[in-house]
């Protein structure tokens, strides 16, 4: 008698729309030029964690150079000690938070595209444009005639290969499948 109120022996029909198979397997994985890309921005990441180090531990010498060239000016037109020891640990400070940022922006930008989101591809894009400015100004600085040392070759090693990165990252950002990918991802008004 109770087992008629309670249950019934007849099933119940799947209601259209809801957990079917298709659901249950979750979104679609990013095709391959997305998983290079976000590859190549965790790599990205890595060389902005290598020149971030590379920064630090060059800046280290920052202070005694400052010194240094405070010297070779006139005695009217000298800084003090004190004066340079904050402008230098600014300097050091300003350099930490710039990398850290940097590399968070790496990882960002991999997780939102991965997911597919059209606004990261553009992001990601748009920051590359940036960058490439940069290393153009950087090495347009060169024809000034500076002195050539090893931090300057790494250095220009670094900002290189962080420009080939973005590069190739952009190139498989926006190649048809993932054109596809971003449009399948991405509704009308994504959420903000």
């Amino acid at each position: 008698m109770f087992k008629s109120f309670t249950s019934s022996d007849k099933k119940q029909p799947a209601k259209p729309g809801r957990t079917g198979p298709a659901e249950l397997a979750g979104p679609p994985a990013p095709p391959a030029p997305v998983h290079r890309a976000v590859r190549l921005m965790q790599a990205g990441a890595v060389v902005s964690t290598l020149s971030l180090i590379f920064t630090v531990i060059g800046s280290f010498s920052l202070k005694h150079n400052m010194m240094t060239a405070n010297a070779q000016k006139l005695a009217d037109h000298q800084i003090t000690a004190s004066q340079i020891s904050s402008t230098a640990t600014g300097l050091i400070v300003y350099t930490i938070v710039i990398g850290l940022v940097s590399i968070g922006l790496w990882l960002w930008m991999a997780r939102m595209n991965e997911a597919g989101r059209r606004w990261a591809r553009i992001t990601a894009s748009a920051f590359f444009a940036l960058w490439s400015l940069y290393t153009y100004s950087v090495i347009g600085e060169l024809h000034g005639g500076v002195t050539v040392t090893a931090t300057l070759i790494v250095s220009l090693i670094l900002i290189l290969a962080l420009w080939v990165i973005g590069a190739a990252t952009v190139f498989y950002l926006w190649r048809p499948a993932s054109t596809a990918y971003f449009k399948a991802q991405s509704p009308k008004a994504e959420p903000r």
